[in-house]
């Protein structure tokens, strides 16, 4: 019997049992290794194909998650006020209405009630914002508007009331009733222009785009002065996965102190529309009362402006609203700007050409529309240009006598025309009085705007003199007023390559070179202010948003034009044409003030169109102000009313400033003066300027008097009202106590606010009749 062998077991070529026990698990990894790799492999196929197909959209997602980690702080542009502090422009704060439609989502019961409350208060359409939200599930930032902060703040009073009143009737309810979900609504801060003004000094201080740059005026000029930096706000998640913020604040823009005054602005301004109303469709039918009427008013001795203004103008808060103008109105701004109201020819059929001239008709409208606005945009007192017409004869005869080749005195013989030349180049023109003027004086010939003194002058001047004398009142030269959009002029006068002898003659009296409002204004404030040329300038200081002056910005001469001896002669020549010649009815009642009337015809439009203006200044005896009226295209039926109606606009102005500006009347008031006066609901300020040159100081009269000194002050009783004047400020007292009407000055009262008691003197030369009347 074989005996039982317990088998062996066969050992492998790698050794013991555990080797190969070893080799299977190493299997097992390679084979989890390689599922591994497949794994990842599809993973990264998939985010490849997810990028491919759907890129877009989840960077979109990513970027709109960014606005609640990382948001911009909007900075506040900088404000524009007035010489006296009125703002003319802010930015006012506001906020956008921001809609989650994903957020929304996330509690579809509440969106009804969520609508409800954004329509009740915020003003915006259930059904629109619905729709929204239904056709953009997935967006997480959508504004859907601007509003204020009182509505902001009605908004929110909506929400937690609404939501309080919900969550107690919710503890007696199985259903529970939905609040409001204010996460889907949000609000985000933000800035908007605003122009108290409307449309005050529109063409002075210009506007903003939607982005916040500036457009025109001011805005544009002063941009970067303006314009400050965004400020922002970082969120971050710390290593224990709390969410940090950072935030870099933002720096406001500078605020622009400019030399504009907001009364003499809007008297301005109520002036040349009065003008417009008066005289629309008088001669053109359906037309506006001139293409364009300006006006500006200037400190003679700083060139800085206190007015600027132009008809027609735009309100600031909607610069592209023409609802104010009508049709044919439109047609007319249009034309000025280059548009041209060919019709093109029509279809005869329904044809695919017929559609597209419907298109063509649909963007020729809206070029007519632009071009009208950037028309009106345009400030006419600075970006256009005309002949200037005899206000021009001024410099001629100024120029003459600081060149010396004339003289106070000088008389000229005016037979209605001057001929020049020989044979077939002789040229003839006439003077504006055909039969001539006669024996003349210089200063009767400034007076009485004689063409033929004017050549005769401008003969004698020479050519190289007149355009040595032109070019250092500027003309041809920009004057580089801070403003945007001053016209280049000089391609528009001659030089000595271009300018012969007729050149010469017509430019002696204004006609054959242009010029822009702002170049004549600064050459005439030098003729009267001891002739001395300023630079024009809008603003006098740069202030950061704390309210300390970063630049004070200071008169700039430029040159010395003629002389002080030249400047006396100007002034009395001008001053003789509003007393005795064509500037007699500039005449404001009560003042003596000096000027120079100016017409000339429009190149190309025959005897049909002028331009007509009036320059002056005031008063006569210490000129501090220039004023410049220009109505270009006036629509009367001849130059004569055009002409008189400048000088009437220039009336009206000064009538409303000068007692603003405490230049009082020196002169007589007739009966038919007085009776103007009353009607406009003005005072008769003679009295106010005797008193005023022989006033106290300033720094006596802001000294407190004690109780027991009486004053001896002389005090005029107006006939009128009875009332004292208080010789100080032109204030209406009571002629028993010389306390104030108004109760508010305290200029007669002592530092414990007890009444002063003063002697009253009646003035005799008040009972005294008015010998003109």
């Amino acid at each position: 019997m074989e005996e039982n062998k317990v088998p062996r077991r066969k050992k492998n070529r790698h050794g013991s049992p555990e080797v190969s026990m070893m080799k299977t698990i190493q299997g097992k990894i390679i084979i989890m290794a390689i599922g591994m790799v497949m794994f990842f492999a599809f993973l990264i196929f998939r985010t490849w194909t997810i990028m491919r197909d759907n890129g877009e959209r989840y960077k979109k997602r990513v970027l709109e998650q960014q606005k609640y980690d990382s948001r911009a702080i909007p900075y506040q542009r900088g404000a524009i006020l007035d010489r006296n502090g009125t703002l003319l422009a802010y930015s006012e704060r506001v906020y956008n209405v921001v809609l989650d439609s994903s957020m929304a989502l996330n509690d579809p019961d509440a969106i009804e009630a969520t609508l409800n409350g954004v329509s009740a208060t915020l003003g915006f359409e259930k059904d629109v914002v619905r729709e929204y939200i239904k056709d953009h599930p997935e967006s997480q930032y959508h504004i859907l508007g601007t509003v204020t902060y009182d509505q902001r703040q009605e908004y929110e009073t909506y929400i937690e009331n609404y939501n309080a009143t919900v969550k107690e009737e919710n503890k007696n309810r199985e259903t529970k009733l939905p609040g409001i979900n204010a996460k889907s609504v949000w609000f985000e801060d933000q800035f908007r222009r605003t122009y108290p003004g409307g449309t005050l000094a529109s063409d002075a201080i210009g506007f903003t785009t939607a982005d916040g740059r500036g457009q025109y005026g001011l805005e544009e000029y002063y941009d970067d002065v303006l314009t400050g930096r965004n400020g922002r706000e970082y969120g971050y998640l710390t290593a224990e996965n709390a969410l940090e913020r950072t935030v870099v604040p933002p720096e406001n823009g500078y605020t622009l102190v400019t030399t504009l005054d907001s009364y003499i602005q809007r008297v301005c301004e109520e002036k040349l529309k009065a003008y417009d109303e008066e005289h629309a469709g008088e001669f053109r039918e359906n037309e506006m009362g001139a293409d364009n009427t300006g006006v500006i008013v200037m400190d003679i001795h700083s060139g800085e402006i206190l007015a600027m203004a132009s008809y027609p103008f735009y309100d600031l808060n909607d610069p592209r609203d023409l609802s104010m103008y009508s049709d044919i109105q439109i047609d007319q701004l249009a034309r000025m700007g280059g548009w041209s109201d060919e019709e093109p020819a029509e279809g005869e059929s329904e044809t695919e050409e017929e559609r597209e001239t419907k298109e063509e008709r649909d963007a020729r409208e809206e070029s007519r529309l632009e071009k009208a606005r950037q028309n009106l945009w345009k400030n006419f007192c600075i970006s256009q240009s005309y002949e200037p017409g005899s206000v021009c004869k001024t410099f001629t005869v100024a120029a003459a006598l600081d060149a010396g080749v004339i003289h106070d005195g000088d008389s000229f013989d005016c037979r209605g025309y001057l001929t020049f030349g020989e044979g077939s180049k002789a040229t003839t023109i006439r003077c504006h009085q055909r039969y001539g003027d006669g024996v003349i004086t210089l200063k009767q010939a400034v007076e009485k705007s004689c063409n033929v003194a004017l050549m005769l002058i401008g003969q004698k001047l020479g050519k190289e003199n007149f355009l040595k004398y032109q070019r250092n009142f500027n003309f041809g030269l920009r004057t580089n007023i801070d403003l945007a959009g001053e016209m280049r002029t000089a391609s528009l006068v001659f030089n000595k390559n271009n300018m012969g002898i007729t050149e010469l003659m017509t430019s002696t009296f204004g006609q054959g070179f242009n010029v822009t409002m702002i170049q004549n204004i600064s050459a005439y404030a030098s003729l009267v202010n001891g002739g001395y040329y300023y630079q024009p300038h809008m603003v006098k200081q740069i202030k950061d948003s704390g309210g300390a002056v970063v630049q004070n910005i200071e008169p700039t001469i430029v040159r010395q034009v003629v002389s002080e001896s030249v400047s006396r002669l100007m002034i009395d020549y001008c001053i003789g044409v509003v007393d005795e010649g064509t500037g007699t009815r500039a005449r404001p009642a009560g003042y003596r003030i000096g000027g120079k009337t100016g017409t000339a015809e429009r190149s190309g439009q025959g005897k049909r169109d002028y331009t007509v203006s009036f320059m002056g200044f005031a008063p006569a005896n210490d000129p501090q102000i220039a004023i410049y009226v220009v109505i270009d295209r006036p629509n009367t039926a001849s130059q004569e009313n055009g002409t008189r109606n400048a000088c009437i606009l220039c009336k009206d102005i000064l009538t409303e400033i000068l007692p603003y500006l405490h230049i009082f009347m020196t002169e007589p008031l007739t009966a038919a003066e007085r009776k103007e006066l009353e009607e406009k609901g003005l005072k008769d300020t003679t009295a106010l300027n005797s008193i005023s040159e022989n006033s106290i100081s300033e720094n006596e009269a802001s000294a407190p008097v004690p109780m027991e000194e009486k004053p001896d002050i002389r005090v005029l009783i107006d006939d009128k009202t009875g009332y004292a004047i208080d010789p100080l400020n032109g204030e209406y007292l009571d002629p028993e106590t010389g306390v104030p009407i108004n109760g508010d000055s305290s200029i007669f009262q002592d530092e414990n606010g007890n009444s002063i008691e003063i002697e009253v003197l009646k003035d005799e030369e008040s009972e005294k009749p008015d010998p003109r009347e």
